[in-house]
């Protein structure tokens, strides 16, 4: 059984975490179904949006709906459920289809975040694209190399990254994250690690 499904990219990482939510009839998020351990030893809360079919053991709720949901606050479309059509197929299986269009709205919604953070000069867009190209086919002729040539990149975003990290750090936090696409927190965390201080000092 799976606990949940988290979609994430890795650009944006943690500030961006998609889901497939689940809405019951009175319109409210319901609360994770825990299932007791066959063993007697514990069990589990479990959130995934297929556990939400209404069944008795244990009891838990019916979803009416399902729709995107990001941990940055944003949510998808709302996708009503037909259980009439469903049958006795599980609700896995029929709410499938569902589940995948929710996370096509995800999708979206990260492009849509792309298109607001700050943009990158088409040329150096470009030179990004073709080392990233020119280092995976290095990989297949020689892993060392490829490897070398990716710690060469590490040395040159910390050797570059190190002052614009401690400009950045005054100015406008919520503007720098915004231009990141990062919430406060991972922003935070991203310049102390560019500009070499202690988050948490």
């Amino acid at each position: 059984m799976e606990k949940d499904e988290i979609w994430t990219s890795d650009e944006y990482g943690t500030s961006h975490e998609g889901r497939v939510g689940v809405l019951v009839a009175d319109g409210t998020t319901p609360q994770p179904v825990y299932f007791d351990s066959n063993s007697g030893g514990g069990g589990w809360d479990v959130s995934h949006w297929s556990v939400y079919d209404g069944g008795m053991y244990p009891a838990r709720p019916k979803a009416e709906v399902l729709r995107a949901e990001c941990s940055c606050g944003w949510t998808g479309t709302t996708y009503p459920l037909d259980w009439h059509t469903a049958g006795d197929r599980p609700f896995r299986e029929s709410g499938w289809d569902t589940a995948a269009r929710c996370q096509e709205d995800w999708d979206r919604h990260i492009n849509t975040v792309g298109d607001t953070t700050v943009p990158l000069p088409a040329e150096l867009q470009a030179l990004l694209r073709n080392v990233s190209d020119a280092i995976e086919r290095l990989a297949k002729e020689s892993p060392t190399a490829a490897i070398k040539a990716a710690r060469g990149l590490e040395l040159i975003a910390q050797r570059t990254a190190y002052w614009p990290a401690h400009d950045a750090r005054g100015q406008d936090p919520a503007e720098v994250a915004a231009g990141l696409g990062l919430n406060l927190d991972d922003t935070r965390a991203l310049l102390a690690r560019f500009g070499g201080w202690n988050l948490f000092g």
